[in-house]
């Protein structure tokens, strides 16, 4: 069996069509689980740096997958040739939302036929959704998942149009509205880790980012009220 963690099999049951591509793909794991599992029959995996795309196509040897994945070296989506790799799944994990949408924003030319987008953050979401609205596609669903200690963000997307509240772009127009324990969790210790913030700062001297925290801990305290 392929060695993949929990959180890339979480991803992997949201991949359809038969050709992936994985961008920041760290070993190819989630391209080669995907092919044993017969989820699909071809993957381009993406790396931007040379040890880790080094790294990728010996892991890839080794497996004997190297016939079924092709790793390419390249920044995010500008390895694909849009007039050849018709993708029918994007996946980007295991970055922060805000270089998830970079990547998007850089590369959409690379993917003119629109194909199913699934995106996992660690951290800061909210420039993802906003990348996903204005640029027609709709989320589908979203979920959380637990990793050592540390909570990630799952969101899949398809072509569509969609309208967001500003709740949604923040929590998740999924997750917040049926909060699970693990929504709660995440929020929760956001809040406590804004309100350590806020004790260090002098409320006069650094008014404009008190308030700006304060702001944000009164969004998520109306937030978790239904959870309590």
């Amino acid at each position: 069996m392929i060695p993949i963690n929990q959180r890339l099999q979480k991803v992997s049951e949201y991949i359809q069509g038969q050709v992936l591509a994985d961008i920041g793909s760290d070993h190819a794991f989630l391209p080669m689980y995907c092919l044993e599992c017969g989820m699909i029959q071809q993957a381009i995996a993406g790396e931007v740096i040379v040890g880790p795309y080094n790294s990728a196509v010996k892991s890839v040897e080794r497996h004997g997958y190297q016939h079924k994945v092709e790793i390419r070296l390249g920044d995010g989506l500008t390895i694909l040739n849009p007039d050849k790799d018709i993708v029918d799944t994007v996946t980007i994990c295991g970055m922060g939302g805000p270089l998830i949408a970079r990547i998007l924003t850089e590369g959409m030319a690379h993917i003119p036929n629109r194909p199913r987008l699934v995106l996992q953050s660690n951290i800061q979401s909210e420039p993802i959704r906003h990348f996903l609205q204005s640029n027609g596609y709709q989320i589908i669903t979203e979920t959380l998942i637990k990793e050592r200690a540390h909570i990630y963000e799952i969101i899949v997307a398809d072509p569509g149009v969609m309208s967001l509240s500003a709740k949604d772009f923040k929590f998740g127009p999924f997750l917040h509205v049926t909060p699970s324990d693990l929504f709660y969790e995440k929020w929760t210790r956001e809040l406590e880790a804004l309100e350590d913030i806020k004790r260090n700062l002098d409320p006069i001297k650094h008014q404009v980012r008190f308030d700006e925290i304060a702001r944000q801990e009164k969004e998520i305290k109306e937030v978790l009220e239904p959870c309590n």
